[in-house]
């Protein structure tokens, strides 16, 4: 059964820094490209960055240069490293597969709220 747990969001200033996590039970972490994806209140979930299962990284245009994508394959473990962050980042955040996102692997997410 695949589970993926979220966690390391919070409540942060405008400018500050947060890393999220996400563990993945099962097999699907070593087969599959990984992204964080977000859902803010009122709008449709989003991807913002996808690692594939070799490394390379991929970035929406409203994070990029601001959020890093990494895993680490010993620990099952995909992580997004946020920095500069704006209140518009305020959102749940989801990790799941990509290209496109198992229904049943959504998790709880983690809120992560940026105060201006």
């Amino acid at each position: 059964q695949v589970q993926l747990v979220e966690s390391g969001g919070g409540l942060v200033q405008a400018g500050g820094s947060l890393r999220l996590s996400c563990v993945a039970s099962g097999t699907i972490f070593s087969i599959n490209g990984m992204g964080w994806y977000r859902q803010a209140p009122g709008k449709q979930r989003e991807l913002v960055a996808s690692i594939t299962s070799r490394g390379s990284t991929n970035y929406a245009d409203s994070v990029k240069g601001r959020f890093t994508i990494a895993r680490d394959s010993a620990k099952s473990t995909v992580y997004l490293q946020m920095n500069s962050l704006k209140p518009e980042d305020t959102a749940v955040y989801y990790c799941n597969v990509v290209p496109k996102p198992y229904a049943a692997y959504w998790g709880q997410g983690t809120q992560v709220t940026v105060s201006s």
